[in-house]
């Protein structure tokens, strides 16, 4: 079963560890505002059944496959970089900073065999094109 997700997540809903926010300027911050998340949300729903065990959310499934393809991370590096970084957190749909593992590292796995990698190639690439926009803008000043 999957659950569609009331609303997306912004910048402004996330809650990071030691006070303050996220710099809306970050890469990925800038992926998941470019990204259509609810064309994912659609296609990604068509993989489950009306019940049975509720599924993760795609944002979850899908920013974690884009993350570990964009670094060339194994499945236990994207994991722990997940773990360890406020952005990762907020780019896979997370509302706030945890210190734990948002789901088992065997996901991953499962998460590859229901998204076509051709949607995650194309999130990859548009982090590279928010890249060298981003070395631009800094040769410029």
């Amino acid at each position: 079963m999957y659950r569609v997700e009331d609303s997306q997540l912004s910048v402004y809903d996330f809650v990071p560890p030691f006070s303050g926010s996220l710099d809306r300027t970050n890469r990925w911050v800038r992926l998941a505002e470019s990204l259509d998340w609810p064309a994912l949300e659609k296609a990604y729903a068509g993989n489950f059944a009306a019940g049975g065990k509720e599924a993760l959310p795609v944002r979850l499934a899908f920013g974690s496959l884009v993350i570990r393809k964009a670094l060339d991370l194994s499945d236990q590096q994207t994991m722990l970089l997940i773990r360890e970084s406020p952005y990762l957190q907020y780019f896979i749909g997370l509302t706030e900073f945890q210190n734990r593992l948002p789901f088992a590292v065997r996901s991953l796995r499962t998460f590859r065999q229901r998204i076509p990698a051709e949607a995650v190639n194309r999130a990859v690439r548009l982090l590279a094109q928010i890249e060298r926009e981003d070395r631009e803008e800094g040769q410029g000043e």
